[in-house]
């Protein structure tokens, strides 16, 4: 008696409207598929997951790693905002050729 509740109130296109929007909308809005969102964001999460060990070094010895964290979110700064703004004007620029 309890499975045919459950059975009833499950919504199949409710579902896969939620697992269209958790796993395909956000990596396509940025023109990436699952794969290539997933290896890029893993990739900034493990570099600032690393940012965050230099930084914990630098308290305890501040004599290293002076310059090392600003430098690390410089370049995750360059490649998630500043490469990714300068993509989207190509493109809009290539699809005004193309008009």
């Amino acid at each position: 008696m309890k499975w045919e509740i459950f059975r009833h109130s499950w919504d199949y296109d409710a579902a896969m409207n939620l697992w269209r929007r958790l796993f395909t909308e956000h990596p396509a809005s940025v023109d990436e598929s699952y794969w290539q969102h997933f290896a890029n964001a893993m990739g900034f999460g493990l570099r600032m997951a690393w940012g965050g060990v230099v930084c914990m070094i630098h308290a305890l010895i501040p004599g290293v790693y002076c310059s090392k964290a600003s430098e690390m979110i410089g370049e995750l700064h360059e490649r998630m905002v500043v490469n990714r703004r300068r993509l989207a004007r190509s493109q809009l620029t290539d699809s005004r050729r193309a008009a």
